[in-house]
């Protein structure tokens, strides 16, 4: 089994719990805010996870629906919701195949989702990431936004991405489907060094366990894509 698949569908509590502590000088939010007005309106979240980003936008008096292929991160999500006291909608689905009305959203989320096409589809795996674009413009009102979330690299000093799959994937989607790239900084912070290896060996692996030892680091770098385009 993949080991992401592994951990969405065995670890979900613990994912969630690692990226508790992502991006904790909330650069994510802003940037969203930067690119678009999120309040009251309707929201799709795909590849939601265990739902961070909606609980990044619980107190915007938005429409949220979120969508993941998972069931067990799903249900981690509705834990969250309920300790965060949220109210939005909960769907069991593909990102490539949105069980969802077309124009119901005004935007469109997707974070650190279609990259796994990448590892996953390696032999067509730019297949995947038209299907999962059009998908997103299907289902985006006429001059609704689209962002998509993706990784440009952990425990590194300057931002790039970790293999070169996802480099053609981020130039495809500039390229091809015209979104525009902003870069930000979204570092973990933990309590301590021992902490910090703690949370995230599991799923960055012993490579990078050592590093955090070796820079002793409480804050770990993270570096994060944000790419914005109007339907």
């Amino acid at each position: 089994m993949d080991h992401f698949i592994d951990i969405y569908q065995n670890q979900a509590e613990k994912y969630h719990s690692m990226i508790s502590f992502e991006d904790f000088e909330n650069h994510l939010l802003e940037t969203i805010h930067d690119i678009t007005p999120i309040n009251h309106k309707k929201i799709l979240d795909l590849g939601s996870g265990t739902g961070r980003l909606p609980i990044l936008l619980k107190d915007e008096g938005a429409e949220i629906v979120s969508l993941d292929i998972s069931m067990q991160m799903l249900l981690q999500q509705q834990v969250q919701l309920r300790a965060v006291h949220g109210n939005w909608d909960l769907v069991q689905g593909d990102i490539r195949q949105v069980p969802i009305q077309s124009e119901w959203a005004e935007v469109t989320t997707a974070g650190w989702a279609a990259g796994h096409f990448c590892g996953w589809y390696p032999d067509c795996w730019q297949e995947n990431i038209d299907r999962f674009v059009l998908e997103m413009l299907r289902v985006t009102q006429t001059g609704g936004e689209l962002i998509i979330m993706e990784t440009l690299g952990t425990g590194k000093i300057f931002p790039v991405p970790p293999t070169r799959a996802l480099a053609e994937y981020y130039e495809r989607i500039e390229n091809k489907w015209q979104f525009k790239r902003e870069v930000i900084r979204t570092d973990y912070k933990f309590h301590n060094p021992a902490h910090a290896k703690d949370n995230t060996a599991f799923f960055f692996g012993e490579k990078l366990a050592e590093q955090i030892d070796q820079e002793s680091w409480q804050i770990l770098p993270e570096w994060t894509g944000v790419w914005h385009r109007v339907k």
